[in-house]
């Protein structure tokens, strides 16, 4: 056995908690059992020198030495001259007593829920080398505690990214960085701070369609929302005319989430007109403006009146949710509000990813990856209509111009038979229903089944399987 510490033989760190009274290589050996039984030390972990472990319990070298010793003698620890103490190869810890195990969840098969992009396509390299460029170039003030705007150098890249790619007109003194949209809803709406707080501004209007998680959390924000039917041409914002308290709405209008389409041009000018005449704000959640495969991207409503739409927009579906990088584009007069709600520190996005971000955006290594994520999004898409026109032509699809998903009509009364063939095959996919505000009754806009079927999320081996598993459980044509 060595004591001899290296740069490669060290050990990690350990915490034992020895009695007060007996014999301390006793309770030395009956802490180090109990450590590796229970999983605290697993197989292989390799232990601290002697000389070291009994510096740091305050014991004689000789008690710790011949503790390692009988451990070893006994089976508990592997002893190599150049390698040090390990912990040595057993069967699994056995769980204690009384402890219940967690139920192993378990993963689909096949994965075509919306909402996250192929997590395989993560530009790895690219973001290093972003990663790298950016330390470097890194002032010492930038690992000093955050900025709750957001680091300068990131502000400013978007404020020209956003003008060239989405046509936002800002200035990096009107954005926020956030840590997603999730976080920017809670800015706006939650807490004694509130920037739009809840019993001063009226209920919120929505898109009769979206996501159950932000209604939730408006919900639970003391919010109230009211859902805007919802057409072919996008959310009615004529609705608006008739909700005299409502005084915000929330809309998705490059690709309406999750029914698909943008907001008829009429519409965005209308809900801009609205919200001048009644002091109004619009709220705009641009969440996969890039993403548009069939022409050219569709402006951001922000560019109508930047004093009268807050832009949202995240970095989840362009490159990782795991990045938690979002922004806000704020009218003047939120800004210091924004900023009052997120506190006197940035507690949220790390400045590191941040400087990367805005590195990774000023070198083209963004613009390049969007460009390639929207070739394969759209190829993925066409295989999509393809196996469906072959093997289910009597499905409609739609939605299929932007985005990570696409919506699929069934007949009415059966999205829940096809959801339970799904998870019998070991499917994941969301039926429509789910995104249907419960507020929105039937006269208002008719109920319709559906899957949304996201052709983002599997990596490329196992998109194809996916798809044929989805097309052999739709039913036949009524």
């Amino acid at each position: 056995m060595t004591d001899t510490p290296t740069a490669t033989t060290s050990g990690s760190d350990l915490h034992l908690e020895l009695p007060a009274r007996g014999g301390r290589r006793a309770a030395l050996m009956a802490a180090l059992r109990e450590a590796i039984r229970s999983g605290r030390l697993a197989p292989g972990t390799r232990l601290p020198p002697y000389r070291a472990l009994a510096a740091d319990l305050g014991i004689a070298r000789n008690t710790a030495a011949d503790a390692y010793a009988e451990l070893v003698a006994e089976g508990w620890l592997t002893a190599r001259q150049g390698s040090g103490t390990a912990v040595a190869d057993r069967a699994e810890p056995v769980a204690p007593t009384g402890v219940r195990r967690p139920p192993r969840v378990l993963r689909p098969s096949h994965d075509l829920r919306q909402g996250q992009p192929d997590a395989s396509s993560f530009p790895r390299t690219a973001w290093l080398a972003a990663a790298r460029r950016a330390l470097t170039a890194a002032p010492s003030e930038a690992f000093g505690p955050g900025d709750p705007q957001g680091r300068r150098e990131l502000r400013t890249v978007l404020a020209d990214y956003l003008a060239r790619a989405r046509g936002v007109r800002t200035d990096p003194d009107r954005i926020v960085v956030c840590s997603g949209f999730a976080h920017a809803l809670r800015l706006l709406f939650e807490g004694a701070g509130a920037v739009l707080p809840a019993s001063g501004d009226g209920p919120l209007a929505v898109e009769a369609y979206g996501l159950g998680f932000h209604r939730g959390l408006l919900a639970r924000a003391g919010v109230s929302t009211v859902p805007l039917p919802l057409d072919e041409h996008g959310a009615r914002i004529d609705g608006l005319a008739a909700r005299k308290k409502v005084r915000t709405v929330l809309l998705t209008p490059a690709h309406q989430f999750p029914t698909g389409g943008p907001l008829h041009a009429s519409r965005r000018a209308a809900v801009v007109d609205w919200a001048r005449r009644n002091g109004g704000l619009v709220l705009e959640d641009d969440y996969d403006g890039e993403f548009r495969y069939d022409r050219q991207p569709v402006g951001a409503v922000q560019g109508l009146d930047p004093e009268r739409v807050v832009y949202l927009g995240t970095a989840s579906k362009s490159l990782t949710p795991a990045l938690r990088l979002g922004w806000m584009v704020l009218p003047d007069h939120l800004v210091d509000r924004v900023l009052a709600a997120k506190g006197e520190r940035e507690a949220w996005a790390s400045a590191l990813d941040q400087l990367t971000l805005a590195e990774f955006i000023e070198s083209g290594g963004y613009d390049r990856h969007v460009r390639r994520m929207r070739r394969r999004y759209r190829d993925r898409r066409d295989h999509l209509v393809a196996a469906l026109a072959e093997h289910a032509p009597h499905v409609e699809v739609s939605g299929i111009a932007a985005g990570l998903h696409a919506v699929l009509r069934l007949a009415p009364g059966t999205e829940r038979s096809v959801l339970k063939a799904a998870a019998y095959h070991g499917l994941a996919v969301d039926g429509l229903a789910d995104y249907r505000h419960p507020g929105i009754g039937p006269a208002q806009m008719p109920v319709t089944d559906g899957l949304v079927v996201g052709y983002a999320t599997p990596p490329d081996h196992a998109y194809q399987a996916a798809v044929a598993t989805l097309c052999g459980i739709l039913p036949p044509p009524v």
